[in-house]
């Protein structure tokens, strides 16, 4: 439940459109809903600013379409993260409206659109096969009510593409970098702009990658100031604080 369908109800009740009684029934939920299987934080907007993500992975589709309706029920806005194939047709036939993206393995349903952050998030991946990763950054951050500038396949093998974007670099108030390999992007990065730079270290890569292990020991120690990391193909953790940063230069609306 969001602070503003709180405080219309508060208003309702005291022009006395709305008994105590109605208003203590729409709270009953508050702070967590128990289905057995999950426990809904409906609480966490007024805590976070946002809604609980539903981290899809290992979860049944049954399971998945319950917890969205749950909150749908709330009016919350949802964001499903690491869905399979058969979890987006279960929501696709439940909730015809859900914004579903393959790429990212993401959907979303909107019921009220988030505050709009003033700044610009940049997502920027190294090669294409970092944009899963990057993708689930981007909708994430969208879903929060970030305006997201995606660049795509500016990696260190030809540093050209990456200065060609410099300019849309300079605007970001906060920048997200997936690279998977060595992980050399985001210290390059790190050294041309003054923003954060969230590095995303991603599992593509031959076998000496190790899954990803390359990139996140070669970014966590970079020596290019402003860079941090979080986990291995973490595209939403990235997201999550990348529009934690941004919003404190305010909202729009």
């Amino acid at each position: 439940m969001d602070p503003q369908r709180i405080l219309d109800l508060l208003k309702d009740v005291a022009a006395g459109e709305q008994s105590p009684e109605g208003a203590l029934q729409s709270l009953e939920h508050l702070p967590f809903e128990d289905l057995g299987f999950a426990k809904i934080d409906h609480h966490r907007p007024l805590r976070k600013g946002y809604p609980e993500t539903i981290f899809c992975e290992r979860k049944t589709p049954d399971q998945v379409v319950a917890i969205a309706q749950h909150m749908s029920d709330k009016k919350s806005n949802v964001l499903g993260t690491r869905c399979t194939a058969a979890m987006m047709e279960a929501i696709r036939a439940e909730f015809p409206e859900a914004q579903l993206n393959e790429l990212a393995r993401t959907f979303t349903i909107t019921h009220n659109p988030p505050p709009q952050a003033r700044g610009t998030i940049a997502v920027v991946c190294a090669g294409t096969s970092d944009l899963p990763v990057a993708e689930e950054a981007a909708v994430t951050c969208e879903a929060l009510g970030n305006p997201v500038e995606r660049i795509t396949d500016i990696g260190v093998a030809g540093i050209h593409r990456l200065l060609h974007q410099q300019d849309k670099l300079n605007r970001a108030n906060v920048i997200i970098c997936c690279a998977g390999m060595e992980g050399a992007l985001p210290s390059v990065l790190g050294g041309l702009v003054q923003c954060p730079v969230i590095a995303v270290p991603t599992s593509v890569g031959y076998g000496a990658s190790f899954g990803g292990l390359a990139a996140l020991l070669g970014m966590l120690n970079s020596c290019a100031t402003g860079v941090t990391v979080v986990n291995i193909d973490n595209g939403f953790g990235a997201a999550s604080a990348a529009s934690t940063i941004n919003r404190m230069a305010g909202i729009t609306s």
